[in-house]
């Protein structure tokens, strides 16, 4: 199977997007896969407006046409409804492959964050994009079925993983001995902070909610990990908290390990990666009761099945009340619940979905118009 994957969102942009495809790509080639990248690095690209950050394709259609044409994919995996994304599309409906899209981001909530326009203008757009869709790839079960009351019916899961070998919980100290055998990472800036340590790792924008998290009156540190179009402005108005930027590999880890309850204060987002990341390395998490937390964690912070023998997180429409309940929790309850998520079975579903789409008559060849 030849496999192209077209996607808006890659490195050095850091979310959720390209760390989940990052991780996807790196299985899918360790099992054998021959996968081409379409992604911005390969083009001009100019700044988002108002998110320098990310950088957007400039008039990619021609480019990705060609890239298409001389891979010759079995199917394509369209992951953003990004230029590029729009354009694999086009090349997709015109030579009449196959393809299957992903639903990561509520773009219509952020662009009404952003712009003030109310969200139902925006869904029409996704409604179209993902049409032609073979199959709409979703992290759970409930964006599944919001996806379907918003006439994208054809939704398959796809959830996530972690890498265990980086996301790990600290090992106890070996008898005798100060020294962590197994934390050989620790973050200095987290060193001699006035306890608990609130951490939230994410991009640092406006449709992530920090200020509730920045505002919630708890005693402690609060250490914000990410980098984002709202960093200095939250900076200035939050001189309390501690802004690291952002953080990669062992140290981010270390972050996690190293504080004592990890806030999630988003209210958009469709999953959460940081969410499992930090219950990995045995952080207990305190959040709001919407969908993505309540899929991870279940209403009663025992897991989406009700069936942990101990909560691991603290659902509370009061995040001070979250953050209170949460730092009373069983690190080591956390962590293994963390280890259950894998980006080997997280790849399984992604081929399963990938497959069905193969499987099914060729679709007819219609007119490029994107």
């Amino acid at each position: 199977m030849r496999l192209a994957i077209a996607t808006d969102a890659w490195f050095p942009q850091v979310n959720g997007v390209a760390r989940t495809l990052a991780a996807t790509v790196a299985e899918l080639d360790r099992r054998g896969y021959e996968v081409e990248l379409i992604t911005p690095q390969r083009f001009l690209t100019v700044p988002m407006p108002g998110y320098s950050s990310i950088r957007l394709a400039m008039a990619p259609r021609f480019g990705v046409r060609r890239m298409l044409d001389a891979f010759a994919p079995d199917v394509v995996h369209i992951a953003t409804e990004g230029p590029i994304g729009w354009s694999a599309r086009g090349w997709c409906l015109s030579r009449g492959i196959a393809f299957t899209s992903a639903f990561h981001t509520r773009f219509p909530e952020y662009a009404a964050v952003r712009t003030g326009i109310s969200a139902e203008h925006f869904w029409p757009i996704m409604r179209r994009f993902h049409a032609s869709s073979r199959a709409v790839l979703v992290a759970t079960e409930s964006l599944g079925a919001e996806l379907e009351r918003r006439g994208i019916t054809q939704t398959r899961r796809w959830t996530r993983g972690i890498d265990r070998w980086l996301f790990r919980p600290a090992a106890p100290a070996e008898t005798g001995s100060d020294e962590n055998p197994d934390d050989s990472v620790r973050l200095a800036a987290l060193d001699g902070l006035p306890r608990p340590i609130l951490l939230s790792v994410g991009r640092v924008s406006k449709e992530k909610n920090l200020e509730a998290f920045l505002a919630a009156a708890v005693p402690g540190t609060k250490v914000v990990v990410g980098d984002g179009p709202a960093l200095e402005d939250l900076r200035q108005r939050y001189p309390q908290a501690l802004f690291l930027g952002a953080l990669a590999g062992e140290e981010l880890a270390a972050a996690y390990r190293g504080a004592d309850c990890f806030v999630f204060p988003s209210l958009t987002d469709t999953f959460g990666l940081v969410v499992i990341e930090a219950l990995a390395c045995g952080l207990p998490v305190a959040a709001f009761p919407v969908a993505g937390p309540l899929d991870i964690l279940g209403a009663e912070g025992r897991g989406p099945q009700n069936d942990l023998a101990a909560p691991v997180a603290a659902l509370d429409r009061d995040l001070a009340s979250a953050i209170a309940r949460a730092l009373t929790l069983d690190r080591k309850a956390a962590a293994a619940f963390g280890a259950r998520f894998s980006w080997e079975h997280a790849t399984d579903q992604f081929l399963a979905a990938i497959g069905g789409a193969i499987r099914l008559p060729s679709p007819q060849a219609e007119p490029e118009l994107a």
